[in-house]
């Protein structure tokens, strides 16, 4: 613009009613301007028009404290005589009559004696702020018909009868290093905010993505599952249920009878007390000591891994079942976990946990994330013999599968995932059962949720790390392609950034609030219409991918499936600081201990 000969002047950064706005505002809003100008151009703005200024003759305080303050500064307020209120986008043949009835005279022709004379006039017209074609469109034509009747265009110093430097002085040399500073900061700001915007639509897009092949594999499976024939399991079927307990007190007898009411199978439950120092061991003998199917083994405290291993070495049933203290087994449940196992390829088969006190509602969150992601996720990668992990809280394994990669590994906090992706690596499958169902007990407290998760979170990286190297071999396929590499992009990648994709929304509100304040809501309608759609759509496939996973439930109560839109404000965040925690402590390196978690035996089956 500069360079065709144009005068340039200050409105403003963003357009705000500057009337009774304080000096700091005041001073930001022409500064900002001044010194993207200085950059650019190497020159200064000193032509000023305030925003919502109505013409050439301010009357009122609103009007003339803006000009006021901006003479103040240097600047010379240009008023307008002339508004055809374009902005309104009143159509192209509006605007052009507007325009030439506001400027000429009575008779339509410049008047005067001798040479033709013109009055004098402003037009406001508008280019941005919005969808600006019919006034591109009608400028044309507004300046054809007014250079036909007599009137000529110039520069607003001409106008004034100042000279054209004094309009847009050039700055001097050491002003124009500091404006280059002032740029190359705007630079990384703008920069800034556009990769938050790149960022949070690519997010969006990956999660829309996500959810609906999410939903359709785990439609498939669940179909899948429901049309398998199992030959009638033989009520002989011996499973081994080990229950690792360290300081159960409170919720270890009731574990055990869970257990031992369990239908169309054969029982024994070895109780590992790994060091307890609370009565978990007395409570067992008391309470079982006339059940040959109940055996305690009482050990020095060294970690669930070796207890487990140690349990392991008694074990007579060639089904395993690792159970957490705090689970409670539906009767159903380890016959249809022992089921699978007429497949002699079969390493192991998650089932379906449920949070079982559902008491407050943080514990609610974490009943709709059971539902919603972990079982659904599950449902997915089974079919695509991706699983990552069988949980501690409703799994069975093969005994031979386990003793082949050594037992339960203990140099990770996931001992049940570093084990799940161990077996499939030595040649084992695993599936996942939606019937067999589990109910755990979940923290009921933000401060006992962040050390769980901190310790599934940190857990997660070790095994990633661990066992990194099949995403390179490609063996096994399921696992390689989709199984650790999403886990990568979602449960650390994705958490990691989050905080970044939140903070994107909120900019993305406050740009569009600060539009809304400075070109009202007509000319940004647009914008936030798109916004709110793009969200709208993103949240209705949440919606539906919740509604997927809550109709392949049994008996799941639905009255929860509402909290999926305020789980994501605070609940969510805590996911994503236990994330970033456990990514600064594995950089880190020092060893993280276990985390143990407060009982509170209110589990509800």
């Amino acid at each position: 613009m500069l360079r065709e000969g144009h005068e340039i002047g200050s409105h403003t950064y963003t357009h705000p009613n500057m009337a009774g706005a304080s000096a700091t505002e005041t001073s930001f809003q022409l500064n900002t301007t001044q010194r993207l100008f200085q950059a650019f151009t190497g020159h200064s703005l000193r032509l000023f028009r305030a925003p919502y200024f109505g013409d050439a003759e301010p009357t009122t305080a609103d009007e003339i404290d803006p000009a006021l303050q901006a003479q103040n500064r240097g600047y010379i307020s240009v008023g307008l005589h002339v508004d055809p209120g374009d902005w309104k986008r009143p159509g192209t043949q509006a605007i052009i009559d507007n325009t030439i009835d506001q400027v000429t005279d009575p008779d339509g022709r410049c008047t005067g004696d001798g040479e033709p004379q013109c009055s004098r006039n402003i037009v406001l017209l508008h280019d941005a702020g919005g969808d600006r074609s019919q006034t591109v469109a009608a400028l044309p034509t507004i300046i054809d018909q007014l250079r036909a009747k007599g009137y000529r265009f110039v520069p607003v110093s001409e106008l004034a009868g100042i000279p054209r430097n004094v309009a847009m002085p050039p700055i001097t040399e050491s002003e124009q290093v500091a404006a280059q500073f002032n740029l190359a900061i705007f630079s990384v700001l703008g920069g800034t905010v556009v990769a938050l915007g790149w960022i949070f639509f690519f997010a969006i897009s990956i999660g829309i993505a996500r959810a609906v092949i999410l939903s359709a594999l785990a439609l498939v499976q669940a179909r899948r599952e429901g049309r398998m024939v199992f030959p009638p399991i033989d009520p002989q079927t011996f499973v081994t249920v080990m229950i690792p307990a360290f300081n159960e007190e409170l919720v270890i007898e009731r574990a055990v009878h869970g257990v031992l009411a369990s239908t169309d199978v054969r029982i024994e439950v070895i109780v590992i007390d790994d060091g307890s120092s609370d009565a978990t061991s007395a409570v067992v003998q008391a309470a079982f000591a006339d059940d040959p199917r109940v055996k305690l083994l009482t050990l020095e405290n060294g970690g669930k891994a070796r207890a487990l291993n140690r349990a392991l070495d008694l074990a007579t049933g060639e089904i395993v079942i690792a159970l957490d203290a705090d689970t409670q087994f539906e009767p159903t449940t380890i016959a249809r976990l022992a089921r699978w196992f007429v497949d002699p390829t079969l390493g192991a088969v998650a089932g379906n946990a449920k949070v079982g006190n559902r008491v407050n509602l943080l514990t609610r969150f974490q009943a709709v994330e059971y539902i919603t992601a972990q079982n659904l996720e599950r449902r997915a990668l089974a079919r695509l013999d991706a699983m990552t992990v069988v949980p501690g809280a409703v799994g069975a394994w093969r005994l031979s599968a386990i003793k082949q990669v050594g037992g339960y590994p203990d140099d990770t906090l996931a001992e049940d995932q570093d084990l799940t992706i161990a077996i499939q690596r030595a040649g084992w499958k695993v599936t996942y059962d939606q019937y067999a169902v589990a109910w755990t007990e979940s923290p009921e407290t933000i401060k006992g949720l962040a050390k769980q998760r901190f310790r599934w979170a940190f857990g997660t990286l070790q095994c990633l790390w661990k066992h990194g190297v099949i995403m390179g071999t490609g063996k096994p396929r399921g696992l390689a392609r989709v199984g650790l590499p999403q886990a990568i992009l979602f449960q650390i990648v994705f958490a990691a950034i989050s905080p970044i994709i939140d903070l994107a929304l909120i900019v993305s509100f406050v740009t569009t609030y600060l539009a809304v304040l400075a070109h009202g809501w007509a000319q940004t309608q647009h914008d936030v219409e798109k916004m709110l759609i793009y969200w709208l759509v993103f949240t209705l496939i949440d919606l539906l991918a919740a509604t997927v996973a809550f109709a392949l439930e049994r008996r799941e109560d639905w009255r929860l499936l509402w909290l999926l839109v305020p789980q994501r404000f605070g609940y969510r965040q805590i996911m994503y600081y236990v994330v970033l925690k456990a990514i600064t402590q594995a950089l880190r390196g020092p060893r993280v201990g276990w985390g143990k978690l407060v009982r509170t035996g209110r589990v509800s089956v």
